[in-house]
């Protein structure tokens, strides 16, 4: 019996199968389009500021940056916003620490939102920090993926394809947590459909009245 035939299919069988694994950025199988290699992800984050401690109390710049910070705090709608004062017992340190939590206070923060705690620092005159815990989109490094554009024996894509699209989404996200799920919606307006539904069951106009423009009043408003 010849065998050769048998040993040729063999190998071709070994040939088709190996042309048939991907390898895709961010899936460990075969995307299930291909605009689906990469997603939004999300990944936590601080936004931290640094206050030096001085002995007059808090300047003028650093007031600026802490309104700057509560700003901040509330559109991102954070739970906690925590001070963080160096260890070492230096009163001029703890009296910035609490200064600061006055300062936050009055620019509206409510103080059971506030927290005060210490952190391990080299030098008891280290500054002070604070800032508050925040969600960021995750920018995958498309320069890092592959990219092998060479010979090729399937239609799947490409790994690193749709790593630009994805990348450019999560640079200009405005709200990173719109990722994780949607906002709700306001609910409609049901006063004013009632009034153009009774409007048009009566047979008056139902829409809004346009006001009608003169040449004039046109040509001087754009002067």
């Amino acid at each position: 019996m010849n065998h050769a035939p048998i040993a040729a299919l063999a190998a071709l069988a070994l040939t088709l199968g190996a042309c048939s694994t991907v390898t895709t950025g961010q899936m460990n199988t075969a995307p299930v389009t291909p605009l689906s290699q990469y997603v939004l992800q999300v990944e936590p984050g601080v936004d931290r500021i640094a206050l030096a401690v001085h002995d007059q109390g808090l300047s003028g710049n650093q007031h600026a940056a802490l309104r700057g910070l509560v700003s901040r705090f509330a559109d991102q709608r954070a739970e906690v916003l925590r001070i963080e004062a160096p260890t070492g017992n230096d009163p001029v340190a703890a009296a910035q620490a609490y200064a600061m939590r006055d300062a936050i206070q009055a620019m509206g923060v409510p103080g059971d939102r506030i927290q005060v705690v210490g952190y391990d620092a080299p030098d008891s005159r280290a500054p002070v920090l604070a800032g508050f815990e925040v969600l960021r989109a995750h920018v995958p490094d498309c320069s890092a993926e592959p990219r092998s554009l060479g010979s090729r024996f399937s239609n799947l894509p490409t790994g690193g394809f749709g790593c630009a699209v994805t990348a450019n989404m999560a640079a200009q996200i405005a709200d990173p947590r719109d990722i994780r799920s949607p906002r709700t919606f306001q609910p409609a307006d049901s006063g004013r459909a009632a009034v153009v539904f009774a409007r048009y069951r009566q047979g008056e106009l139902a829409s809004a009245e346009q006001e009608t423009l003169v040449r004039g009043r046109v040509a001087q408003a754009v002067e």
